[in-house]
């Protein structure tokens, strides 16, 4: 009897025999079936380390962003010296902003200056309706960035920090009563969890907690955060509203976000401090700190932007708590701060909360269900017959509705 060898070609053939791949033309011998399995296994293997390893650098920019900026606003403005004037890091922040915009369409277009100009009219001129709708949220933006540099100048940065974190309460509050949005019941928990961490930070900052500068004042520095956190929130619930469906680019609408920026920034810039501006001049007070928070405000946010795709919500509550952590430790190194009992039950209670609001919406639900179902009916001993494929998995895909997050995805840079 001839052999069939495991290529499906047979050794030493003789009459009558038949090789394994002659039976069924176009079919894949064994060998070759293992072969594209071990393959495919490899690739994707090789993809799932890949999207990992961007899951860890979107985690490190988020936490250095969020707790940089902060901080090097803090420094900035406890400088001895001159102090700049924040409404000029503003607009300095818009034009670096829209201007980087600009070269990445630019190179989009592969560097057609025809093409691009074609482009931004229809986008930004034509299509003028679209445009003037940012006019809203890049005002709120400007204001907002405005009252941070009012608010980190009078409170400590760590207190601004888990102060801040009330923008979770207000963007959840605006999308319920905007878009009509849902929440569950872990997630209004969460969020009293959140307000009350916040109210024990602030009873701590008001009895006193650790020295404090003569120029600093508590009371117009909650203010500027709960006004920043308000505006926030409507300025993102509002633009999901308006642009839903919209297909621009996440950099077209930061460049006409910019435009916005820049032109209303330099209105509260003259309205604010125009005679002092005028009188000192624009870059009075600049210094490389200063500068170091102008790029940071400008191109990291934009890189943020970049990243934030590659993390899930739970990798962004997450981040935000290690930035909570990271800037209490950088302040009581930088600026002395003290941490008390009281501040650190505040930030421990502000961390939790986000990190349950930050839970997909069906995670509790199953969870609950899993543990009924075990307790009334005991283990499952039900094995899956023979021959029978597998029950299909639970989705966990992002876009699943059952367990997408609450909070939208904005592509706004703030």
């Amino acid at each position: 009897m001839a052999a069939v060898g495991s290529g499906g070609s047979t050794a030493a053939a003789g009459p009558g025999a038949v090789s394994a791949g002659a039976l069924e033309p176009g079919t894949a011998s064994a060998g070759e079936i293992g072969c594209d399995r071990a393959g495919a296994a490899g690739q994707e293997s090789r993809s799932l380390g890949a999207h990992r390893r961007l899951k860890y650098i979107s985690l490190a920019v988020l936490v250095v962003q969020n707790a940089s900026l902060i901080l090097s606003i803090r420094y900035a403005r406890t400088l001895p010296g001159d102090r700049f004037f924040a409404t000029t890091a503003v607009v300095m922040a818009e034009v670096l902003k829209g201007f980087t915009c600009l070269l990445l369409l630019f190179a989009q277009k592969r560097g057609n200056v025809k093409h691009l100009a074609l482009f931004l009219h229809e986008a930004v001129l034509v299509q003028y309706v679209d445009t003037l709708k940012l006019a809203v949220p890049s005002l709120i933006y400007t204001l907002q960035n405005n009252l941070q540099y009012v608010a980190i100048s009078n409170l400590p940065a760590a207190t601004f920090q888990v102060t801040y974190q009330l923008k979770i309460l207000t963007t959840a509050l605006f999308s319920v009563l905007m878009l009509n949005r849902s929440l569950s019941r872990l997630q209004w928990a969460s969020l009293l969890l959140l307000f009350t961490g916040v109210a024990i930070v602030q009873a701590q900052q008001a009895g006193g907690g650790g020295p404090r500068p003569l120029d600093q004042n508590p009371g117009a520095g909650l203010a500027a955060v709960v006004a920043s956190c308000l505006s926030s929130g409507f300025a993102g619930v509002y633009f999901e509203k308006i642009l839903k469906g919209s297909s621009g680019s996440v950099w077209l609408r930061n460049l006409q976000l910019g435009l916005f920026g820049t032109a209303l920034g330099l209105v509260g810039l003259w309205w604010a401090e125009g005679t002092a501006v005028a009188r000192r001049g624009f870059f009075f007070g600049y210094t490389p700190a200063v500068w170091g928070v102008v790029l940071n405000q400008a191109f990291g946010g934009l890189l943020v932007a970049v990243v934030v795709k590659y993390a899930d919500n739970i990798l962004k509550g997450f981040a935000t708590s290690l930035s909570i952590v990271l800037s209490t430790v950088a302040s009581i190194r930088l600026f002395g701060f003290h941490v008390d009992p009281l501040f650190a039950l505040g930030a421990g209670l502000v961390i939790g909360a986000v990190y349950l609001y930050s839970l997909p919406r069906g995670a509790a639900k199953a969870i609950a269900s899993t543990s009924a179902s075990t307790s009334t009916s005991g283990p499952c001993t039900h094995q899956q017959p023979p021959g029978q494929p597998p029950p299909p998995k639970l989705s966990s895909h992002r876009g699943d509705l059952s367990t997408e997050p609450f909070l939208p995805k904005s592509v706004l840079v703030k």
